[in-house]
């Protein structure tokens, strides 16, 4: 029921390579259970950090891939009562690993890029509902991400988000 690194079987040749970036069957074995409903797509310049961000009930699980360029990719913990409430885990996503990260319900997410361009795109669980947006402080001591750049890119949003201490309210997981 936590965060899961998927590492797709990659067939290159001289033509290229061909991956597939989603099969409900074989994720589901590997613990990515949601139901899909909507397709999107980021570009972002270096050092832009956009997070960490969550939807309150009903929640929204992603699963984001990399396909051009590197991020750091962080989830972390939102749910009150589980014994790693408040810890993050990072993940190098790019288009040469094509790894690509599952972040369920109850966690919140945000990535750093580290190449001069990168593009992420990330299937949800729910339908985007500005009502239900919420986030916490990309820089949050208490949570301490180590995004591996001092001054990011930041939107107004993520700059002004509450540190965690201050969003009990949001935590509805």
């Amino acid at each position: 029921d936590g965060v899961v690194l998927i590492e797709p079987e990659v067939h290159g040749d001289e033509r290229g390579f061909f991956v597939e970036t989603f099969s409900r069957d074989a994720w589901r074995e590997l613990g990515v259970d949601a139901e899909f409903v909507q397709h999107n797509h980021s570009r972002s310049a270096k050092d832009t950090l956009r997070g960490i961000h969550f939807q309150t009930d009903p929640g929204q699980a992603k699963l984001l891939r990399c396909p051009r360029g590197r991020i750091l990719d962080v989830a972390v913990d939102l749910r009150r009562d589980s014994p790693t409430f408040g810890r993050w885990e990072g993940h190098l996503l790019d288009d040469e690993n094509h790894h690509q990260l599952y972040v369920p319900v109850g966690f919140g997410h945000g990535f750093c890029v580290l190449s001069d361009l990168a593009d992420v795109t990330y299937l949800v669980s729910s339908l985007y509902d500005p009502e239900t947006e919420a986030g916490i402080r990309w820089d949050d001591p208490e949570v301490g991400v180590e995004w591996g750049v001092e001054t990011p890119l930041l939107s107004a949003r993520d700059r002004e988000a509450p540190l965690l201490s201050e969003a009990s309210d949001l935590l509805t997981f």
